[in-house]
């Protein structure tokens, strides 16, 4: 009885005490500092990184609510707070769940995995006020994350130029300069340790969510 009630247990403890039903999730599952945290330890590229430390899902959230800030500032625009707020968000379900599944992995994954995925997300989208992508803003937002990705796999997993666009199949040519460097200093592209990665997410997090009170 006891093994057949553990195989039906689907939710975790976060680390504020609050529990998450990873097959049912609710938007009062978490706190603000349990996904800073989950997502600062939830690492891109499988865990491999050519520095010290892997980069965490949350520098990367940053990055690319960055990047998407400077292309509408490149094209004379703003980024409005709220679509901010969905750029640093974008992810959030992975710091949730704990894994970051590498895109060669997700096919075998299946339908229900891509569900569970959906739930957590749709439950991060009514938590945060955050309004669904139209079809134009996905498409930017995609623009960004491939910008980032082609980035990281240069200067933090070590993949050539090359084999960004042949292996990877990421056209858009990777940045030189890295956007976070300039914001909170430190050496380019190198991965955050998780407790500085959690407070910077965190703290931009609480600032989005004031302006879009």
């Amino acid at each position: 009885m006891a093994r057949d009630h553990q195989a039906q247990r689907a939710w975790v403890r976060m680390p504020s005490g609050r529990r998450l039903d990873l097959l049912d999730p609710t938007p009062f599952d978490w706190d603000d500092s349990d996904l800073a945290l989950g997502l600062a330890r939830t690492y891109r590229w499988g865990g491999h990184s050519a520095w010290p430390l892997p980069l965490s899902v949350a520098q990367h959230s940053l990055t690319v609510m960055h990047v998407r800030a400077a292309a509408c500032q490149s094209a004379g625009l703003t980024l409005a707070p709220l679509s901010a707020l969905r750029e640093l968000l974008h992810d959030a379900e992975e710091g949730l769940l704990g894994f970051d599944c590498v895109s060669p992995l997700k096919p075998f994954m299946g339908d229900a995995f891509k569900t569970l995925s959906q739930k957590l997300e749709a439950a991060v989208f009514l938590r945060y006020g955050l309004p669904r992508w139209t079809v134009k803003e996905h498409a930017a937002h995609k623009l960004a994350d491939r910008l980032a990705a082609a980035s990281e796999a240069v200067h933090v997993a070590g993949w050539s130029a090359q084999e960004v666009r042949q292996t990877l199949k990421i056209t858009v040519p990777p940045l030189s300069d890295d956007p976070l460097q300039a914001i909170y200093g430190g050496t380019a592209w190198e991965p955050w340790p998780p407790a500085v990665a959690a407070e910077r997410f965190l703290d931009q997090l609480d600032q989005l969510k004031i302006l879009c009170a």
